[in-house]
């Protein structure tokens, strides 16, 4: 079940009437948990028992790892734990890819070896779900919080429907005090829902799949060279797809909770107006990036051993990171990319610029960094989409002129509907850079605040767009 569905809206009506009739708070926690369960079977029924097996092995192994003084056996019960989560997620997600690189491998060495290829489904928002509960079995194993007591409060807060499968990724203390005192949202806080959710419908279906998509899978499948035009427009096009349908999906999670009552945190900021990488991954995806801070770039060294540590620790922490996104080696790449730039840019920072923060900056004469930032981000995107390194490499030589004379293959529409969403887009991000959305809405007139809301919901009707799974779907 999606968001941008016509069953999800059903579902959703349902259960906000569930949620707000006069029933005791356990019943609408397990009306809560339920409806999560029956979201996460629309993909695949049989999934829920990894789902469940996880939330009951982690439940268990966290209060035993809280209370456990002896530290071998407390590193024994985390070991079982990172093995319950990774090896799910190394199976599921990459075993073909690792079967696919050892065959590679042997075959190298001389061997002859060719094993069936697996039939391996990929089980809807594994990535979240995992470092979910694996965040939790951490935190028990430092004491950085309590445990939680009920298991009914556990099984919500990793199952609850609005962030499953595709974040925000969520930590015990922001979600789990919520479920232990009743929640109902007020009339501000359902209204605020409800804008927040068409505003994220608005733009994964609009905007992304309407205005953007067909570019983008247009210019990354065809097999052919192409103009520095079409090449570069078929990057933006994916640049902007990937924010509308990732923050869209994101926007509307928050909606849908602010709607029951429940606070999820925020995971976009307006990135593409990021001055510096530092500042890009503060503001995309924001719980990923504090996620993989806290518990792998920190316990590496972070940089409190020194540069090379420093600088170590920041390469492997994105590596892992682009890694997380897909069983590709281009993923790994755009990864990698980001580690670079952040290298490059920690050096110049460390060499000519002190210790200063240009993030916090908002005037017109810093917009230029911000649009390097966005361009050079631009150029990662290409191993993020391409499926191969030969598909990536094909793109360069085509954004960079060195197609010869390759024929064009956008319509003059289609550009231009490309160019002025994404420069929109990136406009609208600096202009946004440091408020928030639902502080400017409020800071408008309530009839143009009205006549705006009622143009997203005309264009959602009028481009009929309904069903298309969210990006993040596939991590």
């Amino acid at each position: 079940m999606v968001f941008n569905s016509y069953t999800f809206l059903a579902f959703f009506a349902v259960i906000l009437v569930l949620h707000n009739l006069p029933f005791s708070w356990k019943v609408k926690k397990v009306n809560l948990l339920l409806a999560s369960y029956i979201f996460y079977a629309a993909w695949n029924p049989p999934f829920i028992l990894l789902l469940w097996l996880s939330t009951v092995v982690d439940f268990f192994v966290g209060r035993a790892l809280y209370t456990q003084e002896n530290p071998h056996k407390k590193k024994l019960l985390l070991v079982v734990s990172l093995i319950g989560n990774l090896g799910m997620l190394c199976f599921f997600k990459y075993g073909t890819f690792f079967l696919d690189n050892f065959v590679l491998l042997v075959n190298a060495l001389g061997m002859d070896f060719h094993p069936a290829k697996p039939n391996i489904i990929l089980p809807a928002g594994i990535s979240f779900y995992t470092f979910t509960t694996l965040c939790y079995t951490i935190d028990m194993y430092e004491k950085r919080s309590q445990p939680v007591k009920s298991m009914l409060d556990f099984s919500l807060f990793v199952t609850f429907f609005p962030h499953l499968v595709a974040g925000p990724i969520v930590r015990p203390p922001q979600l789990v005090p919520q479920f232990e005192t009743p929640h109902q949202a007020t009339t501000k806080q359902m209204l605020d829902g409800l804008l927040l959710l068409t505003l994220g419908l608005f733009m994964k279906v609009v905007l992304a799949d309407s205005m953007l998509a067909a570019s983008a899978d247009e210019v990354f499948s065809t097999p052919d060279m192409l103009p520095a035009l079409d090449a570069w427009a078929g990057v933006l096009a994916f640049s902007g797809q990937i924010f509308f349908d990732f923050a869209g999906y994101s926007t509307c999670a928050i909606g849908v909770a602010m709607c029951l009552g429940f606070t999820l945190p925020q995971n976009f900021n307006y990135p593409y107006a990021a001055i510096g990488f530092s500042d890009f991954w503060r503001r995309w995806h924001i719980t990923l990036s504090a996620w993989l801070r806290d518990y792998v770039y920190i316990p590496l060294g972070g940089n409190r051993h020194g540069r090379m540590r420093l600088y170590y620790s920041l390469m492997l922490t994105m590596l892992l990171g682009g890694l997380w996104h897909g069983a590709n080696w281009t993923f790994v790449v755009w990864g990698g990319l980001h580690g670079f730039y952040l290298w490059i840019e920690r050096f110049i920072n460390e060499r000519w610029e002190g210790s200063g923060d240009k993030s916090v900056k908002t005037g017109w004469r810093f917009f230029p960094y911000a649009f390097l930032t966005f361009m050079l981000a631009n150029i990662t995107w290409v191993f993020f989409r391409a499926t191969t390194f030969g598909k990536a490499w094909d793109m360069l030589q085509s954004m960079f002129g060195m197609a010869g004379e390759a024929r064009g293959m956008l319509t003059s529409m289609a550009l231009i509907k490309i160019f002025v969403v994404t420069a929109g887009m990136v406009l609208a991000h600096w202009i946004m850079r440091n408020r928030q959305v639902l502080t400017v809405a409020y800071q408008l007139k309530w009839q143009t605040l009205g006549l705006v809301w009622a143009f997203m919901v005309l264009m959602l009707v009028w481009v009929q767009e309904s069903g298309s799974s969210f990006i993040y779907f596939q991590f």
